[in-house]
């Protein structure tokens, strides 16, 4: 087995920081040492297979999105990124595991959609994965097979309040299932908008011709986010059932999940990238189609109502728990332009996995969040919240070497970039899209060296893994229940 030390750097975690090296046996941490430390010899550089200089850099446990979608079959496509380009774009941006959605479809059974998303993902990804499961269809069969999904070490589950003739679930089927979430402690994911008024409003927009990217947003009101989001916690209330929100957007939902917590239940969010720093405005509001490349659900929020401001807080005041991407890219061409002249049949999502670190490090250059918080929200608290704690999430010894060194004098710009005459000059990103949502933006960090259970993946701005080098990881429930 191959031992690495990691020497010179700022360990940063979610509670400190401190200077120290990190010694790595084969796939794990094997200790964390004061620099000059003495205990494993005078000259422990001179005695292993490779040593990192990770001087003036961060040294991070690696990034966890909790919430992607490879190859996701959706609005008469797919999702463009396979489990290959989508993993490999995720390591060049700080991230070592991917918790994707296995997804039973409506009239499948269970465990044959979680069977065809490992079809889909073995052998095939760089960095480490896990899956929630997609319930779509709840029936007796459905509720009977979860009792199943923590063996295959499935711990969490999703449902939909959006999408009726595709995933929705109505009022007594998330009952059922909330009631055997609190049975076996699995966790309740919830998308959270009121579907059948959303179909209404999109139908009475499109008769006014108002078919235009913008009217995505109009159709998923925030009251339709706030309304569903309370509607969840009480039925999670009336249960029992722990309730995780997915990809809020809403300051007005946000105050519905900040209530619940301060009345002690198990509720948490997360938000996503886009939510942070995008809006109906700006993005959606874009002229002709070009707002199409930003159609995502839940939609981006006005700025003038100051959702984006709200969302920072709620992650400096932990009423949100977390950032995921929902990642879930579409090319323009043969995909988003799908809805031309009608925003509802613009495929839903967003291309992030490979810059979640990059934006939300910028918030700490901006003074949104703490050096702690940012590794807190992007690796610690996924791994607690979906029971990878251990050997996800941490730098200590016994836990899996997925560490990454960031140089914060370092600089990433994001994008396909022009040349003095407006042509594209080729892409900046590793994700398999023929546009970048975040385009222009320029980070003032950057992911130096990414490692896989003790594999260099990333350095030298070269890609060094390889297609299968990825685990499935089974995981536990929850560590992060009150």
């Amino acid at each position: 087995m191959t031992t690495t030390l990691i020497t010179g750097g700022t360990v940063v975690t979610a509670t400190g920081r401190s200077r120290a090296d990190v010694l790595i046996d084969g796939e794990t941490i094997a200790a964390v040492l004061a620099p000059g430390s003495l205990l494993l010899g005078a000259d422990l550089a001179s005695g292993v297979d490779r040593v990192i200089d990770a001087t003036g850099k961060y040294v991070i446990p690696g990034g966890i999105d909790a919430h992607t979608h490879m190859q996701l079959p959706f609005g008469g496509t797919a999702a463009s990124d396979t489990f290959e380009t989508g993993t490999r774009a995720a390591a060049w941006g700080g991230t070592t595991t991917i918790i994707d959605f296995a997804v039973q479809s409506y009239g499948q059974r269970v465990f044959d959609g979680l069977a065809a998303w490992h079809e889909k993902a073995a052998g095939n990804c760089a960095i480490d994965y896990a899956f929630h499961q997609i319930i779509g269809d709840l029936n007796a069969d459905s509720l009977q097979a979860m009792d199943g999904l923590l063996a295959e070490g499935v711990s969490s589950f999703k449902l939909f309040m959006a999408y009726p003739g595709v995933f929705y679930s109505d009022d007594a089927q998330i009952l059922k299932a909330m009631q055997k979430s609190a049975e076996t402690g699995l966790m309740t994911m919830m998308h959270a908008e009121n579907g059948p008024a959303i179909d209404v409003l999109v139908g009475q927009l499109l008769a006014e011709g108002k078919t235009d990217p913008y009217y995505h947003g109009v159709a998923r009101a925030w009251q339709l986010e706030e309304e569903a989001t309370h509607r969840a916690i009480m039925l999670a209330n009336l249960t029992g059932a722990p309730l995780y929100v997915v990809h809020v957007s809403a300051k007005q939902a946000v105050a519905q999940i900040a209530t619940a917590r301060d009345n002690g239940q198990n509720v948490f969010g997360e938000t996503c990238p886009q939510y942070l720093y995008l809006s109906l405005e700006e993005n959606l509001g874009a002229p002709g189609f070009e707002g199409a490349k930003w159609v995502c659900s839940t939609p981006l929020r006005s700025r003038a109502e100051g959702h984006q401001d709200h969302l920072w807080q709620s992650l400096r005041t932990n009423d949100l728990q977390l950032v995921s991407t929902d990642h879930c890219p579409f090319c323009m061409k043969g995909q988003k332009d799908l809805g031309l002249g009608d925003f509802s049949k613009i495929p839903n999502g967003i291309g992030s996995v490979e810059h979640r670190l990059d934006l939300l490090y910028q918030g700490v250059v901006t003074g949104r969040i703490s050096l702690e918080r940012w590794v807190e929200i992007t690796s610690t608290t996924p791994a607690r919240m979906f029971g990878l704690y251990g050997k996800k999430g941490v730098i200590q010894p016994g836990a899996d070497a997925d560490i990454v060194v960031y140089d914060p004098t370092g600089h990433t710009s994001i994008g396909y970039g022009t040349d003095e005459f407006g042509e594209p000059t080729g892409r900046s990103h590793h994700m398999n899209m023929d546009h970048s949502a975040w385009e222009g933006y320029e980070i003032d960090g950057h992911v130096d060296i990414l490692l896989s259970r003790g594999k260099v993946v990333i350095a030298e701005n070269s890609y060094l893994g390889a297609k299968g080098d990825g685990r499935f990881v089974k995981r536990s429930l929850s560590q992060y229940l009150i």
